[in-house]
């Protein structure tokens, strides 16, 4: 009854005890063995496919994003270099078109745009460099208030001048 055996399976697999006492302290001790595993869970098998299943999926899903991650980091590479390569294009035409405005204005001098950072242009600062004819500055805080107004206008001509609004068209 405890191994739902029948007689006639039990003899088949019948073997002869030659020291009872021993073999019976091995029964209880397998025995004992088996208790201690616990209860058995008889849906682990079901319980191991969907638990697969649901595994299968997310690692498909994770793989999708990642895919997805690398796809848009080339994305944004590309159009980072784009863009840095359209900056400095439009920052050269703008810087030739300021130096041009701000001599007219001023009758003479110089003056020219600076990046602070030439190798990490699209988060770079600008710099406006401007000399006005008859004096040496270092710093455009040493301009008076109608020569920095006069450098703003000048530079504003310049961005309106490189790339024209659709009003001024």
């Amino acid at each position: 009854d405890d191994y739902e055996l029948t007689y006639i399976s039990a003899s088949e697999n019948k073997t002869p005890i030659e020291n009872f006492a021993e073999t019976q302290k091995r029964v209880n001790g397998i025995k004992n063995s088996i208790k201690s595993l616990g209860n058995v869970n008889v849906g682990a098998i079901e319980e191991y496919a969907q638990t697969k299943e649901r595994y299968d999926f997310l690692t498909s899903q994770r793989d999708d994003l990642l895919s997805a991650k690398e796809t848009l980091m080339g994305v944004i590479s590309d159009i980072e270099q784009l863009m840095t390569k359209q900056f400095k294009e439009q920052l050269e035409i703008i810087n030739k078109t300021f130096t041009k405005v701000f001599k007219e204005l001023f009758m003479g001098g110089s003056a020219e745009l600076v990046l602070t950072d030439e190798q990490n242009i699209l988060s770079a600062g600008i710099e406006i460099h401007a000399q006005p004819p008859g004096k040496k500055l270092k710093n455009i805080n040493l301009l008076s208030g109608g020569e920095k107004t006069l450098t703003a206008i000048a530079l504003m001509f310049a961005v309106l001048k490189a790339k024209p609004t659709p009003l001024t068209e």
